[in-house]
């Protein structure tokens, strides 16, 4: 089967788009208004036509290239309840909702994903979002499927629930099944992290890694606005905290010999995570490099979408466009 044509919105750091690729997309655009999301893509993907535009000022008729696309996928900022969202009809998450929907319009590509909360699938604060996106594209022959996917069951060391909506056009609906899980058995963040903890000889690496027998909680990038670089809030950090990780801050390096990551002065036993092992735990190929500073480059990782969910979801669509 020959490769496919897709058009990626809101793209990040490019963790979905990555993962698309995998499964054979070749996006012929790529969008995103942060000019340090697009550094990142354009250092790896120097190939990739991305666009430093906000989506609600995007107008496809000055891009053709976007036009009749297999699939248009959309990694979006997380959308609000109906109740919060009436407080103020302006919120930016749920106008870039709106705006891929209509995106979808114009493009009319063969099928739509969009990658949000796992509480846009089924729970009834999010009714209204649900019906407006079926309202707008039913009638131009799309149908619906809605679900949720743990990243812990593609190989991702982390667990990271994601509601999606795969919409395609009628004649290939039958033939699209959300993608079953690829790994029987979950990563351990001691198993993900063990090679990176012993890298520069930590003697109680091993023993770091036996007793960090669990998946990482979900990584959480933060807002753009405000704070450093942390793992998210504090029942997560003290999840983080029994796996033998100080969640508060990140490290520049890891352990040494002795077990002293030098940028820490924190004089907690606890190790820190440097910004590399959170790429590792959202799963990223080792030779994706992220733009900016620390608290920059982590943040983009934690916003991301995991390359193998998107790998998954890519090839469980490519079926159903390919036949």
């Amino acid at each position: 089967m020959g490769r496919l044509a897709s058009v990626d919105v809101c793209s990040g750091a490019g963790g979905l788009a990555l993962g698309l690729e995998f499964a054979g997309f070749d996006p012929v655009l790529l969008l995103d208004n942060k000019p340090i999301a697009c550094e990142t893509l354009r250092r790896n993907r120097p190939s990739w036509n991305v666009l430093e535009l906000d989506l609600l000022d995007f107008d496809p008729i000055e891009h053709s290239e976007a036009y009749d696309v297999d699939l248009l996928s959309a990694g979006l900022p997380r959308v609000r309840s109906s109740a919060t969202t009436k407080r103020a009809e302006t919120g930016l998450e749920l106008r870039l909702l709106k705006a891929t929907v209509l995106l979808a319009h114009a493009v009319q590509p063969k099928a739509l994903l969009i990658e949000n909360v796992p509480e846009l699938v089924s729970v009834s604060e999010f009714k209204e979002v649900r019906s407006y996106i079926q309202d707008e594209l039913s009638h131009l022959g799309y149908r619906f499927h809605w679900f949720v996917l743990n990243a812990a069951d593609f190989g991702v060391p982390q667990d990271r629930k994601q509601g999606f909506l795969v919409a395609l056009k009628d004649r290939f609906y039958d033939r699209f099944h959300p993608p079953a899980p690829t790994v029987t058995k979950h990563v351990t963040v001691g198993e993900a992290l063990l090679p990176s903890m012993s890298s520069r000889g930590w003697t109680g690496a091993t023993e770091w890694a036996t007793q960090a027998t669990r998946v990482a909680p979900t990584l959480v990038g933060g807002s753009d606005k405000r704070g450093g670089a942390d793992l998210g809030p504090s029942g997560t950090k003290k999840l983080w905290a029994q796996m033998g990780i100080n969640g508060s801050a990140l490290s520049d390096e890891v352990p040494g010999p002795d077990g002293i990551q030098e940028s820490d002065m924190s004089d907690s036993p606890l190790k820190k995570l440097t910004v590399e092992q959170a790429a590792v735990l959202q799963s990223f190929p080792k030779d994706w490099g992220f733009a900016g500073k620390k608290t920059a480059r982590y943040r983009q990782i934690g916003h991301a979408s995991p390359p193998p969910v998107g790998k998954a979801l890519g090839a469980a669509i490519a079926k159903a466009l390919q036949g």
